[in-house]
């Protein structure tokens, strides 16, 4: 009996050494698990690509242009053709590339930053609309007219400066952003009235007055302003480079009400 307490006791005695160098009976695995602080902080850049959707609302665009055209004319005057509801809402699909540089400062896990960002593709729309409408002119003439109205938008580059502030939790820095949108584009818009006057109880050729008047706004390169934001999220993978997946919206003040929509993907180092 003496002997076999005896080697209980040294086995008790070598199994609690044992337990002792095993990590997973003193917390190795959890240790493993415990989420490991990232330091942000610094200056950053990287490369970004993105697919967006471009909003336009070219309703009386061209109004202005039709109003000038027609000053003074019975056509105008009594018709007010140039305020005939042309012009509608037009969504159109794009995409570009770019990249993006920033400063990030770092107070335990919050990180506010400034960043600029850029992208280069293509963004925009167009439409092209009509009416035709039959009016008496007064001395005896009937007019037909036709408006036809067309308003481009191509947007090709937009930029924005911005705040950020985001909440580091391990490798992951989730953020919004706010600040200034800049866009440069080409806006087309043209007016055309068409028609013609007709009188059956007057003499040729002024039984039938056909017209045809047009005029063109083209302002090509254009900057065009106004404002940004939306969410996004770094991921850092290893040693400074991160991955970034990003929402942004941009809307700009412009003769045509314009807006963009992208989200993009980017990759980039910080030092």
């Amino acid at each position: 009996m003496r002997g076999f307490l005896l080697a209980a006791m040294m086995f008790g005695t070598v199994s609690g050494a044992q337990a002792a160098d095993m990590p997973f009976l003193r917390g190795g695995i959890t240790d493993g698990l415990t989420t490991t602080k990232v330091n942000w902080q610094g200056f950053y850049l990287g490369g970004q690509g993105g697919l967006g959707t471009s909003d336009m609302d070219f309703t009386g665009a061209t109004q202005p242009l039709a109003a000038k055209l027609l000053s003074g004319t019975a056509i105008e005057n009594i018709g007010g053709v140039s305020t005939w509801p042309l012009g509608g809402k037009v969504s159109t699909h794009g995409n570009g590339i770019g990249a993006f540089a920033g400063y990030n400062a770092q107070w335990d896990d919050v990180v506010l930053g400034v960043e600029f960002s850029y992208l280069h593709g293509k963004f925009g729309g167009s439409q092209i609309d009509s009416m035709t409408r039959f009016f008496d002119a007064g001395g005896g003439y009937t007019d037909s007219v036709t408006y036809e109205s067309i308003a481009k938008v191509s947007l090709s580059d937009m930029a924005s400066a911005r705040l950020r502030a985001g909440y580091a939790y391990g490798s992951f820095l989730p953020y919004v952003f706010g600040g200034v949108a800049l866009g440069q584009a080409d806006i087309v818009k043209t007016a055309h009235i068409f028609g013609s006057q007709i009188n059956p109880n007057v003499l040729p050729p002024f039984n039938n007055v056909p017209f045809d008047l047009s005029a063109t706004d083209a302002k090509n390169s254009r900057f065009i302003y106004g404002y940004s934001w939306g969410i996004g999220v770094d991921v850092m993978l290893c040693a400074g480079l991160f991955l970034r997946a990003e929402w942004e919206f941009n809307q700009f003040a412009a003769s045509v009400d314009t807006s963009v929509n992208t989200g993009r993907f980017g990759l980039g180092y910080k030092f």
